[in-house]
């Protein structure tokens, strides 16, 4: 039989548009000759629904969508389709909702494969909804046998993963019911179905592809896993849907961080194409454009603010949003004060003028000396410092929501992971925005995408990422006069804030003084109060800033 992998991009709650699409896929699907057409873990509603699924009527909504797909199937020769979706449990006992992958076909809900495994760990929270399965079974389409699995069902395999998360094998299960039913689909291939929502983050593609790899090695199967794209939220879906032969070599892959289709024939594993990955940094890229372009249109916007200061991160984010959104709908905001260079000014200029984007020029000296003359009383006797320093931000911040607020506009914050680590960021300044595109990226790995950015020619000028950093806050200001080089410092909140290595480890695996790192754990700790008021961040790591990393504010670390 063949089969599609439909790799769509939902919004979530948009039970008509995503129906849709699938539609849309699905009938494409039947051009090519396929009998079943699957698509990613909860299409009908879109991932990640959270409360949402605490109403009544957008789970009845998503079983409604559900029955009026099945009718589509109905015609002469239309494919199967097997999508994810949520149904109420109707029991007295438990939550009231599944995650279930629904087989639609011959015009009616066919079978039902509920989740099994309940992610409840970094972004995931899905015991707080769902009611997890107590039994598999296998079903048969068009005479042939799969095994068909939800997502997490499939990331519990004993023999690729050194600790397992869940006393249960649900691939185990499935494969030991097929086993129980040899005679009866003696000859048939075995194929596991995975429909996924599995977001990316730096080097989840190649941990996915070797886990499904070993999976197929395992059980002598075929693979093949749909995954959702897009960006929902924080989250970044990069699809990368594929399929596996049982020797653990990829036949068909679909593209990364775009809408495909794929088909692969389970009778010799004949596919259409495979897609190479990309390499990490590429990967980045694209996730970053990806997470802004569908966070500013899936919110119902399409026009964008950034604060141009003439720095690297203000740059990246500039590049990024014209990628994801046009030139057209993109503005760039120049403020400076009597702190910022003449050089700063003019990079700030030069990058508008590379990337096509419309530039104003509003100078904050007036209104900064009149915050100064309004507080002179109170400040009087006390020195030039930190408090003058982030008024010159939040005047900035405070133009820009004018700017959003009369334009309608949604306006991108430019911190990135280094400073929100160590607090290096001013609350209701550079922090005011809607969305912290580069909130996940590391200073070093800054500088490693403006250099993708300018690999066919400049972009970012040369000279705004060969200078040294600075937030030009008072006279001869650079970053190394308040943190360590970057070069230094992004390993240590590497290790602290995504692996919670401890100082001493740190130490000695970075080859630092403990003393150093102490410090800059300390500002860690101490900044917690500014992250948990941060926009959304899109998330490009194993643990980012937002949902997935949840510590108190009002604590006593002993770092």
């Amino acid at each position: 039989m063949k089969i599609a992998l439909a790799q769509i991009n939902p919004t979530v709650g948009d039970f008509a548009g995503n129906a849709k699409k699938i539609l849309e896929y699905a009938a494409r699907a039947e051009a090519l000759g396929v009998g079943l057409v699957v698509f990613p873990e909860l299409a009908v509603c879109g991932y990640p629904p959270a409360d949402l699924l605490e109403k009544a009527s957008f789970v009845a909504r998503a079983e409604e969508v559900a029955a009026e797909l099945a009718e589509w199937t109905a015609g002469a020769g239309r494919p199967a389709i097997l999508c994810g979706t949520v149904m109420a449990t109707r029991a007295n006992v438990g939550k009231q909702v599944r995650n279930v992958a629904a087989l639609l076909d011959g015009g009616k809900l066919s079978f039902v494969q509920q989740k099994m495994l309940l992610p409840f760990y970094d972004v995931f929270d899905e015991q707080r909804y769902f009611e997890p399965a107590t039994e598999q079974a296998l079903v048969c389409v068009r005479g042939e046998p799969l095994a068909i699995t939800i997502c997490e069902d499939a990331w519990n395999d004993k023999g690729f993963w050194p600790r397992q998360m869940y006393p249960v094998d649900p691939v185990e299960k499935l494969m030991g019911k097929w086993e129980a039913q040899s005679t009866e689909i003696a000859g048939q291939p075995r194929v596991i179905l995975n429909i996924s929502a599995s977001p990316y983050w730096q080097g989840k593609q190649q941990v996915r592809q070797s886990m499904l790899a070993a999976l197929a090695r395992r059980h002598g199967a075929f693979v093949a896993m749909a995954n959702q794209v897009g960006g929902n939220d924080s989250l970044v879906f990069d699809g990368t849907s594929l399929v596996i032969r049982p020797d653990g070599e990829v036949v068909a892959q679909a593209a990364s961080f775009v809408e495909d289709l794929i088909v692969f024939d389970t009778e010799d594993g004949a596919a259409v194409a495979v897609e190479k990955p990309v390499d990490e940094v590429a990967a980045m890229w694209d996730a970053l454009v990806l997470g802004t372009r569908d966070y500013v249109r899936k919110c119902g916007f399409s026009k964008v603010l950034v604060g141009l200061s003439g720095g690297i991160d203000s740059a990246l984010v500039a590049a990024i949003a014209v990628e994801a959104l046009g030139k057209e709908n993109v503005i760039g905001v120049g403020m400076p004060t009597e702190y910022s260079s003449l050089g700063s000014i003019e990079d700030a200029k030069k990058l508008a003028k590379n990337l096509g984007v419309r530039f104003e020029l509003l100078p904050v000296h007036d209104v900064f000396a009149q915050f100064q003359f309004l507080l002179q009383p109170l400040f009087k006797g006390t020195p030039f410092g930190l408090a003058e320093e982030n008024l010159q931000p939040r005047i900035r911040g405070t133009l820009l929501m004018a700017l959003s607020n009369k334009f309608g506009a949604l306006v991108l914050t430019t911190g990135n992971k280094s400073e929100m680590s160590t607090g290096y960021c001013t609350l209701y300044g550079d922090m005011v925005g809607a969305l912290a595109v580069i909130g996940d990226v590391m200073k070093t790995r800054v500088y490693a995408l403006s250099r993708y950015v300018n690999r066919a020619g400049e972009v970012i000028p040369r000279a705004t990422i060969s200078k040294a950093p600075s937030a030009e806050l008072r006279p001869g200001q650079q970053d190394t006069d308040s943190l360590p080089p970057y070069e230094v410092l992004d390993p240590i909140l590497e290790a602290y804030v995504e692996r919670y290595c401890s100082a001493e480890q740190i130490a000695e695996e970075q080859g630092v003084d403990v003393a150093l790192v102490r410090s800059v754990l300390q500002l860690v700790e101490k900044s917690e109060y500014k992250r948990q008021q941060a926009a959304p961040v899109l998330k490009v790591t194993r643990k980012s800033f937002g949902m997935g990393r949840r510590f108190p504010i009002a604590v006593k670390v002993q770092v």
